[in-house]
């Protein structure tokens, strides 16, 4: 069974759901319309609502190791399902790719792992290998390496969702805009990829 924590907090959340029921109808009878796929980590400290302050029905979620989405074409078809439905059925208007620092799936990359014990993370982490590759070739210091890494880790990413039809179609119809963000675990700031000056910026209310 879960912890008691765990099973406290569905008790606590029926309390929620009466309180919230009017929402919890509307989302019942009339089904899902979410403004955002937001594609992140699955590591447990980063969590969309509570960072956006989201509530159910407001965001259309895809977690994995280190926020990655396979480029079209590789086989990995669970998450192109998710955009293809979240872009061609839900019609979501913006996609949050939100990678983090301290990321134990961009950590593995410079570490020895066991392809024969753990094969679909040795497989799975090679998606990020462009992103490490770039940033050796910037010599930067070994400080300033994981950070960079994340980084580049979602401007990558975001260049894979480009190679999915309806996301190429979305952006060139102008009904879809592709946002990168890094959340920082050390003090809770988001910052966003600027593409007009190339750099990274603070997310502001306004971003």
């Amino acid at each position: 069974m879960p912890t008691d924590k765990i099973l406290n907090g569905v008790e606590r959340f029926r309390g929620y759901r009466q309180q919230n029921r009017a929402l919890f109808d509307r989302l019942a009878t009339e089904g899902q319309a979410p403004q955002v796929l937001w594609i992140g980590c699955s590591d447990s400290r980063i969590v969309p609502e509570v960072i956006t302050g989201a509530e159910p029905g407001d965001l259309f979620v895809v977690r994995n190791i280190a926020n990655i989405v396979p480029p079209y074409g590789t086989g990995q078809t669970s998450p192109g399902a998710a955009i293809e439905y979240a872009v061609r059925h839900l019609h979501v208007p913006q996609i949050v790719l939100c990678g983090h620092t301290d990321c134990g799936g961009i950590r593995a990359l410079g570490t020895q792992l066991d392809q024969s014990r753990e094969p679909h993370i040795v497989s799975w982490i090679e998606h990020v290998r462009p992103a490490v590759t770039r940033v050796e070739a910037a010599g930067l210091p070994t400080e300033a390496q994981h950070l960079a890494i994340v980084r580049e880790n979602v401007l990558l990413q975001i260049d894979n969702l480009r190679s999915y039809d309806p996301v190429r179609a979305g952006e060139r119809d102008g009904k879809l805009t592709l946002h990168g963000w890094v959340y920082h675990i050390e003090t809770g700031e988001v910052e966003r990829y600027d593409a007009a000056t190339r750099s990274w910026i603070p997310l502001d209310g306004g971003a």
